[in-house]
Parts: C-alpha cells; sequence; structure tokens
C-alpha cells in the first residue's frame, strides 16, 4: 500500500526520546502541565525523527531502484530542488535549493530519484559542504557517469537568529567530478543554472 505524505509524517518517537524533550522544556523553566505543551515533548520527538530518518534510508539503492539504460549523453539537470536540513552544530535548521546535473554513461536515473537522495542526505544532522560532496559522490558512484556537479545554496538560522544575526547571508557550495571539471562543461552547467527558461 503506497505511503502518503501524512502517513509519512507520522513516524514513532521512542519513550526516551520523548523524555529527553521534556527535560530540555523543563530545563528552559517551561511549565509541562500548561495545556499548549502538554504534548510538546511527543509532537517534538516525532518530528525530529522525521527530520532526521536519512540515517535510515540507503541513498544508493534509491538511485538504483531507477537506472535505465539509454544511449543519451548530454547533460540532465534538476535545479532549484528545495532542500532543509539541520546544522549539527546547533540542531537549528538551515535551508534552500540544490542543483544537480550530470552527463550518463550509458543509465539514466527516474528524476524524482535525485531529490529523494538530496533528502535522504539533508535529513541527517549536517554541515553544507559535507552535504554537498554526500549527495554528489552518491550519483557518481551508483550511476557512473562520465560527471556528475552539484550547487547547494542555502540560509543558515545559526547565522540568522543567533550569533551574528545575519539575515540575508546566502551559502553556496559546489562540487563537480568528470566531464564537469572542466571549464566549458562547468560554465554550461552554472549558466543553466542561472538562467529562467520556464
Amino acid at each position: 500500500m503506497p505511503v502518503t505524505k501524512s502517513e509519512n509524517f507520522e513516524v514513532e518517537a521512542p519513550e526516551g526520546l520523548i523524555e529527553d524533550f521534556a527535560s530540555v522544556l523543563r530545563e528552559v523553566g517551561e511549565d509541562l502541565t500548561r495545556e499548549g505543551l502538554s504534548k510538546t515533548p511527543e509532537r517534538a520527538a516525532k518530528a525530529m525523527k522525521f527530520l532526521t530518518q536519512g540515517y535510515e534510508q540507503d541513498a544508493e539503492a534509491i538511485l538504483r531502484s531507477a537506472m535505465f539504460r539509454e544511449d543519451y549523453s548530454e547533460m540532465v539537470l534538476v535545479k532549484d530542488i528545495e532542500l532543509y536540513s539541520l546544522c549539527e552544530h546547533h540542531m537549528l535548521p538551515f535551508f534552500g535549493k540544490a542543483h544537480v546535473a550530470y552527463i550518463p554513461n550509458g543509465y539514466i536515473v527516474g528524476l524524482s530519484k535525485i531529490p529523494r537522495v538530496i533528502d535522504v542526505f539533508a535529513r541527517r544532522l549536517q554541515v553544507q559542504e559535507r552535504l554537498t560532496h554526500q549527495i554528489l559522490h552518491c550519483i557518481q558512484d551508483t550511476l557512473n557517469p562520465l560527471g556528475a556537479a552539484i550547487v547547494i545554496e542555502a540560509r543558515h538560522m545559526c547565522m540568522m537568529m543567533r550569533g551574528v544575526q545575519k539575515q540575508n547571508s546566502i551559502t553556496t557550495t559546489s562540487a563537480f567530478t568528470g566531464e564537469f571539471q572542466r571549464v566549458e562543461t562547468r560554465n554550461e552547467f552554472l549558466n543553466l543554472i542561472s538562467s529562467k527558461l520556464i
């Protein structure tokens, strides 16, 4: 039976995690008997399990499930893929978009699998730099394309809500393999992700 988005969100939260969130609320001075907080530890625990479900998922298996032989060797680009993750340093969100491209080498992959791979790695405690490389190497190692490329642009709440409190900063990371290490191919990719074709 297919899992709907709403069903997918209803993850089970371990009792220990629920109690941990209750302890945090008590430590910051909250009253857990207050009506608005009575179910917050359970909700927060379920949300944390959902936001970190990538630890239990296999990104390479997702790609392998939709690989198809195809005689196509030009760039395939999926851009403006929204992503949401948690910074491992403060466990605050960072969010933005990813642009991913590859040049097939005998195989293409179902287009929906690329955003799913991004979600697998984003739904772990992360730093943007590692996230960028994990996505790239998963695609390169699984599809064995002639090259792969990724650019991630993200805003980090740990910079916006605390610390330096800079509201308009955007962090950009990129990584390239194979043909994308050639200036011409890389420039084609960068031009395509900056263009508005639709």
